[in-house]
């Protein structure tokens, strides 16, 4: 666009009060119009106002610049919706949503609630070596027949009038065995709830030969011949539907829990969990990174 056009000629600072009440995305496409557009999109006006105004504190060294040139609001942006960073508990991962600037995060598998998950026995803590895991360890399950993993965060932590949905990041270890039946989740905010049936792995068939890795002598006889029998009642009712898990870029799994809205003026806590405490079969080889509190597309 020429920046002899009547619309170029505006005062930055009008320029800069429309760009502000739109989204993060169509101010860097702004910029790309002219110069008076692009000193307007780039303003520190127009960035704070996609910058959340009650960001978490941080851990020490997350955003830290060049000590004599304080980063403009733009790139702070940026930098928040490129990659996570770290909270002051070490325990939560956070950044933006490109497109909305929602605040978004991760709860790591310690701020979670794990039934027995500091009994050695049933879990065991293993340490993250893969740059892409955003915490230094995560939870594996060695067995248990209770499987509950609980989450929380405040609704305040979140954006208001946003969607979120929640998911929890695993992998599965090449042992495991016991995780392709359905299990219940379920998300919360105040008197709103929604619960589905999901599959941490995909179920198979009926006659599918179970498969107990090479540690087959550790899994208790009794509980192989109770899986076996109730293989056949492994798959949902007809009708029912089972979420199943995807894969990430970052090398780890995830299942979509559910979903809910954060609505303005919602003061409480989102409850996310995963449970199986019904059926009560044996379990092992999950490996939990976390809980990640998203923006819905």
């Amino acid at each position: 666009m020429d920046d002899d056009c009547e619309i170029a000629r505006l005062p930055e600072e009008l320029l800069s009060a429309a760009l502000s009440r739109t989204a993060p995305r169509d101010a860097c496409r702004a910029a790309a119009v002219s110069a008076a557009f692009r000193a307007a999109a780039d303003s520190d006006a127009v960035w704070s106002c996609f910058l959340p105004r009650d960001l978490p504190p941080l851990a020490d060294g997350e955003l830290d610049g060049p000590p004599a040139q304080p980063p403009s609001k733009k790139r702070q942006f940026l930098r928040l919706s490129d990659r996570p960073v770290l909270l002051a508990d070490g325990r939560t991962s956070m950044w933006l949503d490109k497109q909305t600037g929602a605040k978004c995060y991760m709860l790591s598998a310690r701020s979670l609630g794990i039934a027995w998950g500091d009994t050695a026995r049933y879990w065991r803590w293993i340490p993250l070596t893969d740059s892409r895991s955003r915490f230094l360890e995560g939870a594996e399950l060695l067995f248990v027949c209770w499987l509950e993993i609980r989450g929380e965060i405040h609704s305040k932590m979140l954006s208001q009038d946003s969607t979120y949905s929640a998911y929890i990041v695993f992998k599965v270890a090449d042992d495991s065995y016991g995780l392709d039946y359905p299990v219940q989740a379920s998300v919360s905010i105040g008197e709103r709830k929604s619960t589905r049936q999901v599959c941490i792995q995909d179920y198979g068939g009926e006659d599918e030969d179970e498969d107990w890795g090479e540690n087959e002598d550790e899994v208790p006889h009794n509980y192989r011949r109770i899986m076996r029998i109730n293989r056949r009642h492994r798959a949902p009712p007809p009708g029912a539907s089972v979420l199943l898990p995807g894969n990430r870029d970052d090398g780890w799994m995830e299942l979509e829990l559910g979903e809910f809205c954060n609505e303005k003026g919602d003061d409480g806590v989102v409850s996310i969990s995963l449970t199986e405490t019904v059926r009560l079969f044996g379990k092992k080889g999950l490996i939990v990174q976390g809980i990640e509190i998203r923006a819905k597309k």
